[in-house]
């Protein structure tokens, strides 16, 4: 019981559960040739619901540019999205933590909704998250990424700006009563969970099992590697929003240093695959990137979670973060219209380089660069916690002042 404790009780350790991420996802990549990413299949959700309504969209550039064949269960990006949520949800079931959540202040599902539009615009703007644009792209050693990564970071720093306004917190909701109610027979009727996860477990590897069976093994790899993702996310807490955001609201940085970590790994093993004839997955550096990676930032800080803490919290019952999927689906399918109707290609995106680390400074400059880079964040993240995180350094020295200043007084 003590090993199922630490397991599925307790949150584990964020350098460890972001290693193991960026560990499975170059497997992945060197198994499958994609990479693990959300957004892109968001965007086809929306495609295939507008195509519902009788809406052709087959010959939208953006669609085209993406691919648009097929369903959900039949891409393994679908699977990686799909294997996300119930590997999370399994871990949330086994932990005997799922319960629905609705916000105190209903105007939080509005400004979720609107947090979500602005991020998944964002971030197909940019042509992918803080995943196929951040996590797993600076391991594919494209430039697109350090832009999308120091954009996404200013966006937040916005973001942080907005939700401290008086007039986006609102009033706040007081209730009435015990503010510890007395727990009954509520608790032993969420016992069941645990059951229920063992049951969506078994199912889940029997649906592996069957793809195996039936010659599809790059499905099979696709639904194991998005419930690992699932599992990670969960377990770890992994947030890409708190990596940021905690920066400006409390000086903390351990998510932050835990993902460079995280990347570190990643970028070793990807680059070995590379090497050995695995095609990098390139994007452009252009405009459209900075701007996709400001919206992107500034979003989801408005919306409270990132598309990983997004999905993992929805799995917990928090319904707010439902509808920032919504959003998001919204965000990225207006920005799929946008692309050619709006011109915005023609305007962010035309005519601008992919600009591949390998092909720029060599293999060896790009392997031990990127990495120089990623430690260099992480020494930053370092520094600025020792000096902003709140109780400590510049932050507790003005403190200090002040309470001197005030008994002076």
């Amino acid at each position: 019981m003590n090993a199922y404790h630490k397991i599925f009780k307790d949150y584990w350790n964020p350098y460890i559960a972001i290693s193991i991420a960026g560990l499975v996802s170059a497997l992945y990549f060197g198994i499958t040739g994609a990479v693990w990413a959300v957004t892109g299949e968001f965007t086809r959700l929306g495609g295939h619901i507008l195509q519902w309504f009788g809406i052709d969209v087959s010959q939208w550039s953006y669609f085209q540019l993406v691919g648009l064949e097929g369903t959900p269960v039949s891409r393994t990006d679908g699977w990686i999205v799909i294997g996300m949520l119930v590997g999370a949800l399994i871990t949330i079931l086994l932990s005997n933590s799922f319960k629905i959540r609705v916000p105190k202040q209903k105007r939080r599902l509005v400004q979720g909704f609107i947090g979500g539009i602005i991020a998944g615009f964002g971030a197909r703007l940019a042509l992918g998250c803080n995943l196929a644009a951040f996590f797993t792209g600076v391991p594919q050693f494209s430039f697109h990424s350090w832009i999308f990564m120091l954009t996404t970071a200013i966006g937040t720093y916005f973001g942080v700006k907005v939700v401290n306004t008086k007039w986006w917190r609102g009033k706040p909701t007081l209730m009435k009563g015990s503010m510890n109610p007395v727990v009954t027979q509520h608790v032993q009727k969420r016992n069941i969970q645990p059951v229920l996860g063992i049951i969506f477990a078994f199912l889940y590897l029997a649906l592996v099992l069957f793809f195996f069976a039936s010659g599809k093994p790059l499905l099979a790899v696709a639904c194991i590697a998005g419930a690992l993702f699932g599992i990670l996310i969960e377990r770890g807490q992994i947030c890409f929003t708190s990596a940021f955001r905690d920066l400006w609201i409390s000086g903390r940085a351990v998510m932050s240093k835990a993902i460079a970590v995280g990347m570190m790994i990643s970028v070793a093993v990807t680059f070995l695959y590379i090497q050995n004839g695995s095609v990098a997955l390139i994007k452009m550096a252009a405009p459209s990137t900075a701007i996709g990676g400001l919206l992107f930032g500034f979003g989801i800080v408005l919306a409270g979670g990132c598309e990983t803490g997004m999905m993992y919290r929805a799995m917990e019952g928090q319904l707010l973060f439902w509808v920032v999927g919504a959003g998001n689906i919204v965000g990225a399918t207006a920005l799929a219209y946008g692309w050619d109707h709006l011109v915005i290609y023609h305007a962010l995106a035309e005519n601008w380089p992919k600009v591949n680390l390998i092909e720029l400074w060599g293999p060896m400059g790009a392997l031990f660069g990127t990495l120089a880079m990623l430690a260099a964040w992480f020494l930053l993240s370092n520094w600025w916690e020792k000096r902003f995180r709140y109780g400590t350094g510049i932050k507790n020295q003005k403190t200090e002042r002040i309470s001197h200043v005030t008994k002076e007084a």
